[in-house]
């Protein structure tokens, strides 16, 4: 399970998307160690649930081949490639300076802006689907340009979220039943200690408001609270981590920017937040925040295995995901323009920078490493000349 998770951590470009696809090649078609039906039942639980969905389809990839050692091995082998190449682009940060280390800086501000503005397009296609979704997403916008801040973020999506029972259509949640060992009594037990860090991290922290444990509520409530795709992380960290003094704006889309060249899942870009953030350990610091950001979405995906099955009986539970998820296009789309925009872009060469990245994205679909490639290499030579 290692070798084969390792594997895929070293090779899989592109985003979740692009992930679930190389798992089926892998997992399904290649070792045969899931039916067509079992993968497909763990991805449509996965998609619904909070977190990394990648992420979670291979930990229960591997927790259904191997136990949990395998659930473990198998998050390993895909986690620890990125997050070690972004911790080690991270300590040389810190030491490379002068104009080209900025040109590069630059360029991967603007890497960020083509893909938060892919993201923000793909998702509204998917998830806003008629005018109360659409006014869910442009209140939800409206609101985080005008106030912002990590606890406003919170308010949007409960409220999106009630309203969403209230006023949108009645939707079946796809029951997911794979043949996987999880008691009931484990699956209570990991949805307890989900909810007990969810509040217990932050009653902890009041006492060390920058530490190791205030770090750790930081990451821990983003991979809490992340629906619709690995790209809302964004909003949600910069606003914990950026006003409170953990580190700066350039620092925060820089890692994002690095975020789109390494392989595996995006979530990792906490090892570089982790490492550049304002704690005496950058390792530690790095170790703390990806396992705080993957741990909650793992923690409810080995639930939701167990307790899914009734929880998707009851169609106003589908409609409030609907109310979120178009609140989360809402929350993305604020983020592109403050805090991405506004630290990316500078004038019109910048604007045709970012827009030739995002042609790349979405007319031409290449990969997000090509938009790295095209932005680093346009501002670098901008620079020298």
């Amino acid at each position: 399970m290692l070798r084969a998770s390792l594997q895929l951590g070293l090779t899989s470009f592109g985003g979740p998307i692009a992930h679930l696809g190389y798992f089926e090649r892998a997992y399904v078609r290649q070792r045969h160690w899931l039916s067509p039906q079992q993968y497909g039942n763990l991805v449509a639980l996965c998609q619904i649930l909070p977190g990394p969905t990648s992420s979670q389809v291979g930990f229960l990839v591997g927790l259904h081949r191997a136990g949990w050692p395998g659930a473990l091995a198998a998050w390993l082998g895909f986690t620890l490639p990125s997050a070690v190449l972004l911790f080690g682009c991270a300590r040389l940060s810190a030491r490379v300076q002068g104009p080209l280390a900025l040109a590069l800086t630059h360029g991967l501000k603007l890497v960020a802006v083509a893909v938060v503005a892919q993201a923000v397009w793909s998702m509204a296609r998917r998830l806003c689907t008629d005018g109360t979704t659409w006014l869910m997403a442009i209140g939800a916008a409206a609101l985080l340009l005008i106030g912002g801040g990590a606890g406003l973020q919170l308010v949007v999506l409960a409220t999106a979220g009630a309203a969403g029972m209230l006023f949108c259509r009645p939707v079946s949640v796809p029951p997911a039943a794979p043949d996987t060992p999880v008691r009931r009594a484990v699956a209570w037990r990991a949805l307890s200690v989900f909810g007990s860090l969810l509040l217990g991290l932050p009653l902890l922290s009041f006492w060390f408001p920058h530490g190791y444990l205030a770090l750790a509520r930081v990451f821990y409530r983003a991979g809490a609270l992340v629906f619709g795709g690995g790209h809302v992380v964004l909003p949600l960290l910069r606003a914990a981590l950026v006003p409170h003094g953990w580190l700066s704006d350039d620092a925060f889309l820089t890692g994002y920017g690095l975020a789109q060249a390494v392989p595996g899942p995006l979530f990792t870009v906490a090892a570089y937040l982790g490492a550049v953030a304002a704690v005496p350990s950058p390792a530690a610091g790095a170790a703390v925040a990806v396992v705080c950001i993957f741990l909650p979405g793992l923690l409810l995906a080995v639930a939701g295995l167990s307790l899914w099955s009734r929880l998707s009986a009851h169609e106003r539970l589908g409609a409030a995901l609907t109310g979120i998820n178009a609140a989360v296009v809402g929350i993305l789309a604020a983020a592109l323009y403050d805090p991405v925009w506004t630290s990316a872009v500078r004038d019109g060469v910048d604007v045709a920078v970012a827009a030739g990245a995002l042609l790349l994205l979405q007319g031409l679909r290449a990969p997000p490493l090509a938009a790295v490639g095209l932005c680093v290499a346009c501002s670098v030579l901008r620079a020298l000349l």
